[in-house]
């Protein structure tokens, strides 16, 4: 295998990375990979429940893209045994435990959703039930002794909860046992994960070098602010572009985002050269360029990785139709509505708002209409007689049919 020079790949590989443990570990696995042609193993991992995913999940995936596009293998873990025995989720209650029918369903949907990103021949999707329904217990207790409850109780919230007298279940404590022990058991080269990740992928490392094995480097990517540019992207807040949304909604949320958030985008979220992102940020620093112009090339190359090659394009020209022509689109989702139905409800069902409540608020913000009327009844119930177009903020839009 020719991997491109070392330098090359740690230039690209650290744009973007919020912190690497430690630099010159990934430099020296990336010179050995280059003497012996074999690739690094990336390892990845996702808890069983496969959300529906957007740009602000893709971030980690986007590098792990990176890697394979330089020669190495990405192993995108999925944690079924966790999954299936109950994930603690910090708040002393327990997520509800799936089967394994759940989990293999949820492994298709991650699969549809991540090879959008990631390439199906450099990935191999793995299930920690692999290793962990084959160890007996003296090896899982033979794994517990590796680390104490004094070195566990130092992170943070861990130790909030203990000198808040919050209770701490025994199965907390072992979780980052278990996820630093999925990296001894693919022998993972470097783990990719988020910012809040930061202690149980060192456990990764503590781990193996406990298990004799050479300790893995860890690249920490940030966590992406959503399209009001203060929260953490969340399908829950109404700031996210999703990865499988339409064409037309991927472009006009992309251009709801505030300027300062522009370079950040462009450097998180899409497939910008390092040179390309330095001259973007030169640019918008400088104010020499219209942000907005800048705002139109982030939303067409969002919609042109997530959707297909030019359809950014496309997506730029139903824009300008949309918002400078004030038109409704040629093409809209229609809805038979049968008798009544709630106005909420229907909203919530067909992806206008995530929930009955941002529903609400949507309407209390005047932001939704029937036929170009304002809508102000949060309790309305819908009996249309003849075609009806609902519009939910700028860019949604149902047409209803009697």
């Amino acid at each position: 295998m020719n991997f491109p020079p070392v330098k090359e790949q740690i230039d690209l590989l650290s744009a973007g990375a919020e912190e690497i443990i430690p630099l010159e570990e990934l430099e020296q696995k990336l010179v050995r990979a280059e003497q012996s042609g074999e690739p690094l193993r990336v390892k990845f991992g996702a808890d069983p429940s496969a959300p529906d995913m957007h740009i602000g999940h893709a971030v980690p995936l986007r590098k792990l893209r990176q890697f394979q596009d330089l020669g190495h293998q990405v192993d995108f873990l999925i944690g079924d045994f966790t999954g299936m025995v109950g994930d603690p989720s910090g708040k002393n209650k327990t997520r509800q435990a799936l089967t394994r029918e759940e989990v293999l369903a949820n492994a298709e949907t991650y699969k549809k959703q991540v090879f959008k990103i990631l390439d199906p021949a450099r990935t191999s999707i793995r299930f920690n039930s692999e290793w962990f329904e084959a160890m007996d217990i003296y090896a899982f207790l033979a794994l517990t002794s590796r680390y104490t409850v004094a070195r566990m109780l130092e992170r943070d919230d861990f130790e909030k909860r203990f000198k808040g007298e919050v209770p701490i279940a025994i199965i907390e404590f072992l979780y980052p046992l278990i996820q630093g022990y999925d990296s001894v058991a693919l022998r993972s080269d470097v783990e990719i994960g988020g910012t809040d990740q930061k202690f149980n992928l060192l456990m990764g490392r503590l781990l193996q070098r406990e298990y004799g094995q050479e300790p893995q480097v860890i690249m920490m990517v940030p966590i992406l602010e959503g399209t009001d540019g203060v929260e953490k992207m969340s399908k829950s807040l109404d700031n996210y572009i999703g990865i499988n949304d339409p064409a037309r909604e991927i472009f006009g949320r992309a251009m709801s985002i505030p300027d300062e958030l522009i370079y950040r985008y462009f450097l998180l979220a899409t497939n910008r050269s390092p040179a390309e992102l330095s001259n973007i940020k030169a640019e918008l620093e400088a104010g020499s360029v219209n942000p907005m112009i800048f705002k139109r090339q982030l939303a067409r190359d969002l919609v042109d990785i997530y959707v297909e090659e030019g359809a950014g394009a496309v997506a730029e020209a139903e824009f300008d139709t949309i918002f400078r022509e004030k038109d409704i689109p040629d093409e809209i989702p229609e809805f038979q509505l049968e008798g009544e139905k709630r106005l909420i409800e229907l909203m919530a069902e067909q992806g206008l708002a995530p929930s009955l409540g941002q529903a609400r608020k949507l309407i209390r913000q005047n932001a939704v209409s029937l036929d170009g009327e304002k809508v102000n009844d949060e309790g309305l119930f819908l009996n249309i007689n003849s075609e009806t177009i609902l519009k939910v903020g700028k860019r949604r839009f149902l047409k209803l049919l009697p």
